[in-house]
């Protein structure tokens, strides 16, 4: 970056909050109180973002009698649930061509009850009455260099020719009348399978839906040990314990309860900034008439969308893998990152110079070796799990927490009948090998977008091992 553009960064960057923007909100809710002494209940659910949101959503919908309790160990959506794009994609593999590379014999299924999955949470969005600002405006993947837009083009035809529609090709002008960037080549807008969304907003509406069905939600409520105990389980919490029949554990990223799970996944800290609201003759510079999400289509993509009231948030590119998988809340802050995306923002969108940044933010991501998410039951199927959703948990964890009461009721389902699902990723390999190898992996990554696209011998090895990191 020039000294002049670094210097333009730095300014609009100098003073952003350091929080999310979607949590930095007056309706923030005001967080319900510690478990203290013992609780009994049918049904135990760990983890108050989305996967555990949903799970005791559903749980209560399915059999409204069941009793239902909810703990966090610190508020309702602070952590990925309230930090993430708002991305809520109807893909349940982290995207098609994953899926079709990993299970091309059920790609139809995953993707026919993915498309469902995304119809149910705007059902449940409308039913509820969860403001979120929910807008099913689709995402076009963005080409910004020449190979990429041959790949699109490529893949808009492959698509076409497996008969999934619904993907339109929009050339350099087509792109551009949509959103105008001096950079952008072309494009897939997808129309129906994303939705932009508030992700805080729905974290809090699902909260009050838990609540207003009965069930007891207790915050700053940690599960520290998991144990058996007569027919069930005791989760023991700093302040007492919870005695249920079944545990679903929605804890992704953090620790599990279930040891033998926690190779599965690494945490990668992705970065995030927000602008001021545009103005607008700002935002008619930039037309963005449709406000479709956006993601470029390099190893070290960036994401980008419109808020409700016309920021814009613009994230992604570093992918940040502390060494041992250590979680700590300095990382959230990351100046070295914030810079950089500020740079880049100004060089995809020249006529914003001078827009500032309000909030700069960071977190982790639970990603696993296969990028979506896997499933399993521990203790005689007692336990139910979900993790490793890598960044597309926005909408797919609704999708795992239907899968997690399907194994804890022992049901054979469409979903339990899934490769994807009685299948697990392969668990990631001991320190210092899983940090040289995922810098490896970074470090070639970014050479393969400097020459054109091509995958040196690493990562052609990936590949064919079916592994990855995802930047």
């Amino acid at each position: 970056m020039a000294p002049v553009a670094m210097s333009a960064a730095a300014r609009s960057i100098a003073d952003a909050k350091p929080l999310s923007f979607w949590l930095d909100d007056p309706g923030r809710p005001e967080a319900l109180p510690a478990l203290s002494g013992d609780e009994h209940c049918d049904l135990l659910v760990i983890g108050a973002g989305y996967s555990g949101l949903w799970t005791a959503l559903l749980a209560k919908e399915r059999e409204p009698e069941r009793d239902v309790v909810l703990i966090e160990g610190r508020e309702t959506g602070w952590a990925a649930s309230g930090r993430n794009g708002g991305f809520c994609a109807a893909s349940l593999t982290h995207g098609l061509p994953n899926g079709l590379e990993r299970w091309p014999d059920e790609i139809e299924k995953l993707e026919e009850l993915g498309a469902r999955n995304l119809d149910a949470i705007e059902e449940a969005v409308a039913r509820y009455g969860i403001d979120c600002e929910f807008e099913r405006t689709g995402e076009i993947d963005v080409a910004t260099q020449p190979h990429q837009l041959e790949e699109l083009r490529e893949w808009h035809q492959e698509l076409e020719r497996r008969g999934f529609g619904g993907v339109e090709f929009l050339d350099g002008d087509a792109l551009r009348a949509h959103v105008d960037s001096p950079t952008f080549l072309g494009g897939l807008w997808d129309r129906r399978g994303v939705a932009m969304l508030h992700p805080a907003k729905l974290a809090w509406g699902l909260k009050q839906a838990c609540l207003d069905l009965g069930v007891r939600i207790y915050e700053h409520t940690r599960g520290l040990e998991l144990a058996r105990t007569g027919t069930g389980m005791a989760v023991r919490t700093p302040g007492g314990r919870v005695l249920a029949r079944r545990v679903a554990l929605g804890t992704n990223i953090f620790p599990s309860l279930v040891k033998r799970m926690r190779p599965y996944t690494v945490p990668v800290y992705d970065y995030a900034l927000m602008t001021e609201p545009l103005t607008a003759q700002q935002l008619a510079a930039i037309g963005w008439k449709n406000r479709q999400g956006l993601g470029d289509s390099a190893n070290q993509f960036h994401y980008f969308r419109l808020s409700a009231d016309n920021r814009i948030l613009w994230g992604g590119y570093d992918a940040i893998y502390p060494y041992g998988g250590r979680l700590s809340a300095a990382l959230d802050q990351r100046p070295e990152t914030f810079l950089k995306l500020a740079g880049q923002f100004f060089e995809c969108f020249p006529q914003l110079a001078g827009v500032r940044f309000t909030h700069a933010w960071g977190g982790a991501i639970d990603t696993c070796s296969r990028f979506s998410a896997f499933f399993g039951t521990a203790h005689q199927g007692r336990v139910a799990y979900a993790a490793g959703y890598t960044g597309l948990g926005v909408g797919a964890t609704r999708f795992g927490a239907e899968v997690m009461l399907d194994l804890l009721a022992g049901e054979e389902t469409e979903r339990t009948a899934l490769e994807m699902v009685r299948s697990k990723p392969m668990p990631f390999p001991p320190e210092p090998f899983a940090w040289a190898g995922i810098e490896l992996t970074k470090r070639s990554l970014a050479r393969a977008d400097d020459n054109g696209g091509h995958r040196n011998l690493w990562l052609r090895t990936m590949d064919r091992l079916g592994l990855g990191f995802d930047s």
